[in-house]
């Protein structure tokens, strides 16, 4: 019997949450019958707020999103209820799921060099979805994603518009399949393993950037990763996955200081073993924690000055 899903968190309120899941389940049909790859997966993620999703290869991660993005393979089977902004998507007919994926909802996969088109310039891809989101064409699509790109801290934006996926470094292409989730301005962007074979200083780039972008747009995230300390640095909450379900969710502090599933436990403590946490996200993480306080501090003084006036 599967063991049940362990909180430290209060119940939270579905009614007002961006993107909610209730008993989501995925199959797969196949030669050997029915394959389960989620079960009754129920979570919530809020207006600006960052989800981590943790678990190791195998565990459903992707393929709770990939059913959420309508992006299963054709085999798969979806049950439950995906709703963002309190629109349901499973089951959707094409032309509404349209309306909500891609533009205000994205999602950047884990390989940028299969998910780019290889014939076609990242300018070209720039273009193409500018054109298709935002309806901009010409010179002002081709300084929008000019602009794109110096956001996303690529080097020598104007030459890399003219260059084909093959000829950019990893930390490159996904830089690239960032500024393409941004150029359709989504209210909730789903990255899956976005530092996976990147190198520890390009991870820890693309992770302050991910950081910046989430504050600056008031962007809601899900952060998909098998890395712990990837999570630690950015997520607000975390949801842990195994076998295809969540068995302990809630703030990550307090999941990451008081585990409750033994399953939880043994991650936290391999992590810590194995000192996978890089400088940068625990960085990351003290800047969001100043951040806090900072703001913190701002209100306590607003209500002063409001009862003294």
């Amino acid at each position: 019997m599967p063991s049940t899903p362990v909180s430290t968190e209060a119940p939270r309120q579905e009614a007002g949450a961006l993107l909610s899941l209730t008993a989501l389940g995925v199959t797969f049909d196949t030669p050997e019958g029915e394959v389960a790859a989620a079960r009754d997966v129920t979570l919530a993620v809020a207006r600006g707020e960052c989800l981590g999703v943790l678990g190791e290869s195998g565990a459903g991660k992707s393929q709770v999103f990939l059913a959420v993005m309508g992006l299963l393979a054709a085999n798969g089977r979806t049950a439950g209820s995906a709703r963002f902004a309190g629109e349901e998507l499973l089951g959707a007919a094409p032309s509404a799921l349209d309306r909500v994926r891609g533009s205000r909802l994205a999602m950047v996969f884990q390989d940028p060099m299969t998910s780019l088109t290889p014939h076609l310039t990242a300018g070209a891809q720039l273009l193409e979805v500018l054109a298709r989101h935002r309806q901009l064409h010409g010179a002002a699509a081709r300084e929008a994603a000019q602009a794109l790109l110096e956001r996303v801290r690529l080097s020598e934006p104007g030459r890399r518009l003219g260059q084909y996926p093959h000829e950019l470094s990893g930390g490159m292409r996904q830089r690239v399949m960032i500024a393409l989730a941004l150029a359709r301005a989504p209210e909730l962007l789903v990255l899956d393993e976005p530092t996976t074979a990147l190198d520890v200083t390009i991870q820890a780039q693309i992770l302050a950037l991910l950081l910046e972008l989430k504050r600056e747009r008031e962007m809601a995230l899900v952060l998909i990763s098998h890395d712990l300390g990837v999570l630690a640095g950015l997520a607000d909450r975390v949801a842990v996955m195994r076998h295809g379900r969540i068995i302990e969710s809630g703030a990550v502090r307090e999941v990451l200081k008081s585990p409750r599933d033994p399953y939880t436990r043994e991650l936290v403590q391999r992590a810590l073993r194995d000192a996978q946490t890089p400088p940068a996200v625990e960085r990351a993480a003290a800047e969001r924690a100043t951040a806090e306080h900072a703001a913190a501090e701002r209100a306590a003084a607003e209500h002063a000055t409001a009862e003294h006036a």
